[in-house]
């Protein structure tokens, strides 16, 4: 696995419905994300914060795609940052800030990985469009967009669309989706993989057929964690929790296996909120959880 890491943090949540996840960057730096890495045998290089607008959450403009403004400046200046950090040759390491900041991310990276393939863990599916969104926030969109379906705004940063194709993305412990969310994963045919199926199959067989799936015609996979896929028992800072999630040791068997495996060139770890976390509890089990997907071992 590569083993220079940079980290920039994106300080936004602008798409998410509620203030807080614009701390997490903080949080999970206060956790010693960069000394972790380092630890592990990386050199790991921190470039701080992209920008991001103090925009009174109340005027978001239209209400189908909140703060349309505001999310594309930000996913923008992150794409150009994590296109950079790839052309250094380095593996870029982003810290949310909300969801939406996938949208930057992905288009950063499919710019050197022409097929890039997305493990993407969450409790929603993120693939609502401003015709199908019941809230109107982007951080429910960036897989969408990142497939190309959504605002033009959004869906052609960095100037190409899509950034992905369906065949190589991968979502794991879905317990949360909207009708519209259902008939677009119906329509494209996406692997996922809900708690349903981590229920009756367990873990370990759920994500040897991941990894299959997702390496199969890639040249490189993205691993885009959001931390309310985790039960929000173990987990209490998240925006949007849903009980009956991933526990803390599934959790973390999938970060192993995805380790062993070898195929990750970029992480995001997102919407961790310290506003409602307990003693930077949750901050704390997403940087155990990006050292395990990264290698790190007990012995």
């Amino acid at each position: 696995m590569q083993k220079d890491i940079t980290i920039i943090g994106v300080p936004l949540d602008l798409g998410a419905g509620r203030r807080g996840v614009d701390m997490g960057p903080f949080a999970l730096r206060h956790a010693s994300v960069k000394e972790r890495l380092q630890l592990a045998g990386y050199d790991v290089r921190d470039m701080g914060n992209i920008n991001v607008s103090t925009k009174d959450i109340k005027d978001f403009g239209n209400e189908k795609f909140k703060f349309l403004d505001e999310v594309k400046a930000v996913n923008e200046a992150l794409a150009i940052q994590v296109s950079s950090i790839m052309e250094d040759g380095r593996f870029p390491l982003v810290l949310g800030g909300d969801h939406s900041i996938a949208i930057g991310t992905i288009a950063g990276i499919a710019k050197h990985k022409k097929n890039t393939g997305v493990i993407w863990f969450d409790a929603h599916g993120d693939l609502n469009t401003p015709d199908t969104t019941p809230s109107g926030n982007i951080h429910g969109m960036p897989l969408a967009v990142s497939l190309g379906i959504g605002h033009p705004d959004l869906v052609n940063i960095f100037g190409y669309a899509p950034k992905i194709i369906p065949e190589n993305v991968v979502l794991i412990g879905a317990r949360d989706l909207d009708k519209g969310e259902r008939e677009i994963i119906k329509e494209m045919g996406i692997k996922v993989f809900t708690m349903h199926e981590i229920d009756r199959m367990g873990m370990a067989q759920v994500m040897e057929e991941a990894i299959y799936h997702v390496k199969k015609h890639t040249d490189g996979v993205h691993l885009s964690l959001d931390l309310d896929g985790l039960d929000p028992n173990d987990v209490p800072g998240v925006g949007t929790p849903v009980a009956g999630g991933i526990t803390y040791r599934e959790g973390h068997l999938a970060m192993e296996m995805i380790a062993e495996s070898n195929i990750l060139t970029s992480v995001e770890l997102v919407e961790v909120n310290p506003i409602l976390d307990t003693r930077n509890k949750t901050a704390e089990i997403a940087v155990g959880l990006i050292a395990s997907a990264l290698g790190e071992k007990l012995l």
